[in-house]
């Protein structure tokens, strides 16, 4: 009986040793936060163009099909391509021009209208284009979104500069307290906390008259406000 009872005993002594050895190693950390921003002017302008069929002055009506084929007349002649313009929706015809006669017919008085996203690069693009417009035909005209064409590679270096700013600050903290920033042991992805504004513009010819010059007197160029990134990353630091 006292064989098995030592026998037992110290097999309790090894597994107690050998959980003893598997419990981690507890290391001095540092947690520190890191950020990065930057602000850049919007390269792509989205602006929604709607234009609607109108009854003209001395009679007669100018139809969907003239209109459509203006307006993309005229973005062709200030450099817009194909790949710049996409219909984004049409009302009182889809695109059938059979089903369109046929319901002209019942409703002689319908007028049809077709809304295009348009894409440019600056704002001069964008004035560029209203004067080609067609004052009767366009019903509304808006910016929906700004962007950058270059914006997931802004993103990605924000990310890299808010780890290295986390590192820096390990660093200097570490030394407040004469201990020194070692090896990285957990880094969060960075979170973009950064807004993107609404699209601010005022076109020239407007900001002239507001401050009461002439437009010929106007040589500011207004443009968007720029868009702010901003990224903020968690890591942690051993202490050595």
């Amino acid at each position: 009986m006292k064989r098995i009872f030592m026998g037992l005993l110290a097999v309790f002594s090894l597994l107690s040793i050998d959980a003893i050895s598997q419990e981690p190693i507890k290391h001095k950390t540092i947690n520190v936060s890191g950020v990065a921003e930057m602000e850049v002017v919007p390269d792509e302008i989205y602006v929604q163009v709607e234009l609607r069929e109108y009854d003209r002055k001395g009679g007669g009506k100018v139809d969907i099909e003239a209109i459509k084929n203006a307006f993309l007349k005229a973005a062709s002649s200030i450099g817009l391509s194909e790949s710049d313009i996409s219909v984004q929706g049409y009302q009182g015809w889809d695109g059938n021009l059979w089903i369109y006669k046929k319901n002209k017919k019942r409703n002689p008085d319908l007028k049809a209208s077709i809304t295009y996203q348009v894409k440019l690069a600056t704002t001069k693009k964008m004035d560029e284009l209203v004067q080609k417009l067609d004052d009767e035909a366009t019903q509304n005209f808006f910016i929906s979104r700004v962007s950058h064409s270059k914006l997931q590679a802004f993103k990605r270096e924000l990310k890299i500069q808010a780890v290295k700013a986390a590192k820096d600050k390990a660093i200097y903290l570490a030394e407040a307290i004469n201990e020194k920033a070692g090896d990285a042991i957990t880094i969060n992805e960075p979170n973009e906390i950064g807004s993107y504004p609404p699209p601010v513009y005022a076109n020239r010819m407007m900001k002239a008259e507001a401050v009461g010059q002439t437009a010929g007197d106007a040589a500011m160029n207004i443009d968007f406000k720029k868009i702010k990134l901003q990224f903020e990353v968690n890591a942690t630091f051993a202490l050595k």
